[in-house]
C-alpha cells in the first residue's frame, strides 16, 4: 500500500458521515487486542480553543522529556498535522504501514455489515500509532462532542479537559447550553482528574455536579492569575508567578486558553501523575503554535487567517481584530450552512469596508450567494468570488490598492484550502 492509497481508504470512509456512538469503534478495539487503550490520555474537549490547549500541553509535555503523542482535528494543509509525536508530524510510511495493518479489520467489519466512519478508523489508526512509538502520555482531543464521540473509548484518563463551550453541532449535540455541555462532560470519568476553563453559569453547574457524581478532583483555570498582560500583532506576553512568559498565538482568548493549558498541568503535577520546571513551561508555551487560528500571515499588507465559525469563536476574532488590526479592512468570508450564520456574522456588523464572499471547499458549504445575502443585513458593500483562490487574489489586489488590511474567517476548512495558497502567493 501506499500513502496515496492509505489516505484514499481513509477518504473513502468519508460517504458515511458523523454517526455518534460507541459500538461500532469497540468492536474495532476489541478485534485489534492491543491494549490500545491502556495508554495515558490527557482527553480534551469543548467547543472553541480545544487546538490551542493541546498544543500548549503537548509542548510542555514534550519539553519536560516526555514521548508525547497528539490527536488533534481538522487539519489545515497536511492530513499528518492529526497524527503527532513530540509535536512532530509521523511520517508517510508510519501511516501508511498503520492503515495497512488495520484494514483487513475494518473489511471484516464491512462485511458484517459494520460500517465504521472515517474519524472512527482515525482514532484507532493514530492510537495504534502512539502504542507502537511507545508513548509516555498522549493528548487527545475529541472530534465532535465528547460522550459519543469515538474517542470517549478511553476508560481512565489521566485527566479530562473542558475548554469554553458554546453552541456548535447543535443538531446533533442539541441546541441549548445544558444539553452541550452534558454531552461534553461525557469525557469525565470516575476516580479522575477534570480541568475547566472559565464557563458560563449553567455549564459551570453542570461540570461541577458531574465531577462530584464521578468522584473527581475538580481544578479551574480562573484560579491561575497573569499579570502585567501585553497583547500585540506580534504575539503576547504576560507575568505568572513572578516570571515573564511569552505566547506566538494571538489574542486574549489564547491568554484564556494558556490558562486552562497551565491549570492542567499543575494539576497532574499536584497530583504526581507528571513533573515539569518553570523552565520547561516558559519554553513549551512560547513554542506553542496552531495554524489559522488568528494567524498572521503578512505584516505588508497585513493578512490575518482564522477557523472562527460559531458564534464564541467570532466573539474572540472580533475582539482580536478590533485590538490589533486598525484602519480600513477587507473581510473574507465563506462558512457552513449548519453554522449560526446570522448571530456569528452580526457580531462583525460595520467592521469592514468590503466583504468578498466565497464559496468553503466542504459538503457543507453554504452557497455564497445565499452568504453575501445575509452579509447585506450586516454590511454596506459585499461582492461575490466563488472560488476561494479567486476570491483571495480579489481581496489582495483591493487590499493592495487601498491600504487595506485582510481577514479571513468562517470555517477551517475554508483556511486550510487558503492558506498554503497565500503563504506561496506572497513569498513571490
Amino acid at each position: 500500500m501506499t500513502y496515496e492509497q492509505a489516505l484514499e481508504k481513509i477518504h473513502s470512509l468519508d460517504k458515511f458521515g458523523s454517526r455518534p456512538g460507541l459500538e461500532r469503534i469497540k468492536m474495532l478495539f476489541d478485534m485489534l487486542g492491543d491494549d490500545l487503550l491502556s495508554q495515558r490520555f490527557i482527553h480534551v474537549a469543548g467547543t472553541n480553543g480545544k487546538g490551542s490547549v493541546c498544543q500548549m500541553i503537548s509542548r510542555v509535555l514534550t519539553e519536560s522529556g516526555l514521548k508525547t503523542g497528539l490527536f488533534i482535528s481538522p487539519y489545515i494543509t497536511d492530513f499528518l498535522e492529526r497524527i503527532q509525536i513530540n509535536n512532530e508530524l509521523i511520517s508517510k510510511d508510519e501511516l501508511t504501514d498503520a492503515v495497512e495493518y488495520l484494514s483487513p479489520l475494518l473489511d471484516k467489519l464491512n462485511e458484517q455489515g459494520i460500517i465504521i466512519t472515517e474519524f472512527e478508523f482515525l482514532t484507532a489508526v493514530a492510537f495504534y500509532i502512539y502504542k507502537k512509538n511507545a508513548c509516555d502520555i498522549i493528548v487527545c482531543e475529541t472530534g465532535l462532542g465528547g460522550l459519543l464521540d469515538s474517542t470517549n473509548l478511553i476508560e481512565k484518563p489521566l485527566c479530562s479537559v473542558l475548554t469554553k463551550i458554546d453552541l456548535d453541532h447543535t443538531a446533533i449535540l442539541g441546541d441549548t447550553i445544558e444539553l452541550i455541555t452534558e454531552q461534553k462532560c461525557g469525557i469525565i470519568k470516575s476516580d479522575s482528574i477534570t480541568v475547566t476553563a472559565s464557563q458560563n453559569e449553567v455549564s459551570t453547574a453542570i461540570i461541577k455536579q458531574t465531577a462530584k457524581k464521578k468522584n473527581n478532583r475538580l481544578y479551574s483555570a480562573c484560579d491561575i492569575h497573569f499579570d502585567d498582560v501585553d497583547l500585540s500583532i506580534n504575539g503576547s506576553k504576560f507575568s505568572y508567578n513572578g516570571e515573564s512568559y511569552a505566547l506566538k498565538l494571538l489574542g486574549e482568548h489564547q491568554i484564556e486558553n494558556a490558562k486552562v493549558a497551565i491549570a492542567t498541568l499543575l494539576a497532574l503535577k499536584e497530583n504526581g501523575i507528571i513533573d515539569f520546571s518553570e523552565d520547561n513551561l516558559k519554553k513549551g508555551l512560547e513554542k506553542a503554535t496552531n495554524p489559522a487560528r488568528f494567524e498572521l500571515l503578512s505584516k505588508s499588507p497585513v493578512v490575518v487567517l482564522d477557523g472562527a465559525h460559531n458564534v464564541n469563536g467570532m466573539s474572540a476574532f472580533k475582539n482580536a481584530t478590533e485590538r490589533f488590526i486598525q484602519g480600513k479592512r477587507v473581510l473574507l468570508v465563506g462558512m457552513l450552512k449548519d453554522k449560526d450564520v446570522n448571530d456569528s456574522l452580526s457580531l462583525l456588523k460595520g467592521m469592514f469596508d468590503l466583504v468578498v464572499v466565497t464559496d468553503v471547499p466542504n459538503p457543507r458549504n453554504l452557497d455564497s450567494y445565499e452568504l453575501s445575502d445575509i452579509c447585506r443585513k450586516y454590511f454596506d458593500k459585499v461582492v461575490v468570488s466563488s472560488a476561494p483562490h479567486t476570491a483571495f487574489d480579489t481581496a489582495y489586489t483591493i487590499a493592495k490598492e487601498n491600504e487595506c488590511s485582510i481577514c479571513i474567517c468562517g470555517s477551517l476548512y475554508l483556511a486550510g484550502e487558503l492558506r498554503p495558497y497565500i503563504i506561496e502567493k506572497l513569498s513571490k
